[in-house]
């Protein structure tokens, strides 16, 4: 990974994203006082700290919820329950990280506002409205109503209501949209990115005529096609990322696949998460997704999309060109969205389908999102956003949304906690 000036942007957290909200820290420098050769080192620690801040299991935080991994020792629900806790740690790390790397984010748009002439400094803000909109779009499918801060402050924020997070976050995904182009890999942020994350937005909101043009703008680009498994996660050459971290050497902390691993892989791994028999039971032996989607380590089932375990990191994929075929077959809808649903399955080689019913045809669709999507961290809220949570997860009304961390209630009064917890 790229060298930065850490302290330049550091955050000293003392263990709470409260503070982070209502102080800034002692160590960090301005952004006033950064030169313009400093750009690069901040623009480094941007994605550095987007990365790594939220901690490893955000970004298996849905499969966690979802009901497609479970603990070597429970079952799917006690996994569900035991994170649905305002004294998780998995769930206030989440937080703090999340709003963690928005403070850097902050003080990238600081630091390049200084320097509009700059290329650099252009680029690094486009990649910077992404990332917010990218944070918040976290926060949001997490939490809900969250505090939108346009700048670091040193209040004790309050909440804003949801419909506003969805706003700011397309208003930042435009203006991404608008600074950038093409990256110079999909490492980097780009144009399309910005494209498909909006897809992923105006989805979540049923707003589904502007996700399907915007998932079939990216589909008919020619820019991006279908591809096989083993070269999309296992580091080869590949037609369909659009964007994912990078995460490939000891300066990252997001090592996925020690979750996944047993001990008896080659490559080791703690074997905290494994697949339910359920989600084994999804992949037929002629998809030719399973080999790389799941293997069985001395009669363990583990899921194999990160093959690195203890011996290194993997690539963490943010927006490929699968997502969006479902993305268009679901917003377009059964009469009209089910040839985009049936190519995606005729690549992966299944055979077409043609459900009789819309609700049948949803159930089809969220069924290829846990075969295509497994441990990218979809299902809860694919779950959530359309209503199938409490039927096929047995959710609580208020498991719809996770809890405000306990600590950061404590700390900051104006946070009310989200009603059941």
């Amino acid at each position: 990974m790229k060298k930065y000036i850490i302290a330049m942007m550091a955050i000293a957290l003392f263990g709470s994203c409260a503070d982070q909200l209502d102080q800034f820290s002692f160590a960090a420098i301005s952004p006033d006082a950064v030169d313009i050769r400093d750009v690069p080192a901040v623009r480094n620690g941007m994605y550095n700290s987007v990365q790594n801040d939220p901690t490893v299991r955000s970004f298996i935080l849905f499969d966690m919820l979802g009901g497609t991994i479970q603990t070597n020792s429970g079952t799917s629900r006690d996994l569900i329950n035991a994170t649905l806790s305002p004294l998780n740690a998995t769930v206030g790390a989440s937080w703090n990280g999340y709003f963690s790397a928005l403070y850097q984010v902050n003080n990238m748009l600081a630091v390049a506002e200084r320097f509009p002439e700059a290329e650099l400094a252009s680029l690094s803000k486009g990649e910077a409205h992404y990332f917010r909109a990218y944070i918040y779009f976290c926060l949001a499918t997490r939490w809900g109503d969250v505090p939108i801060l346009r700048n670091n402050t040193l209040e004790r924020v309050s909440r804003d209501p949801i419909d506003a997070v969805w706003a700011f976050i397309e208003e930042e995904l435009d203006a991404a949209a608008t600074l950038l182009g093409t990256a110079s890999s999909y490492y980097y942020v780009s144009s399309d990115a910005a494209i498909a994350l909006k897809a992923r937005v105006l989805l979540s909101q049923g707003k589904n005529q502007q996700a399907a043009d915007l998932a079939e703008r990216l589909i008919t680009s020619g820019a991006y096609r279908l591809d096989a498994f083993e070269r999309i996660f296992r580091g080869g050459a590949n037609t369909e990322i659009i964007f994912a971290f990078e995460n490939r050497t000891e300066e990252s902390r997001i090592n996925i696949s020690d979750l996944f691993y047993t001990y008896g892989h080659p490559n080791r791994g703690q074997g905290a998460y494994k697949p339910t028999p359920e989600t084994i039971a999804l992949f037929a032996d002629e998809d030719n997704r399973k080999a790389i989607s799941l293997i069985n380590i001395a009669g363990t089932e583990c899921i194999n999309k990160y093959p690195s375990g203890q011996t290194g990191r993997d690539p963490f994929i943010i927006s490929r060109i699968a997502e969006m075929y479902l993305i268009s077959a679901e917003a377009k809808g059964r009469s009209l969205g089910v040839e985009r649903l049936n190519e995606l399955r005729r690549f992966r080689g299944l055979a077409d389908i043609f459900p009789a019913s819309d609700e049948d045809y949803l159930t089809a669709i969220l069924t290829e999102r846990k075969r295509e999507l497994l441990g990218e961290n979809f299902m809860y809220h694919d779950l959530v956003r359309t209503g199938r949570a409490q039927e096929e997860l047995l959710l609580l009304d208020h498991q719809h949304v996770l809890p405000i961390p306990g600590r950061e209630l404590q700390l900051n009064p104006n946070l009310v906690p989200n009603p059941g917890y």
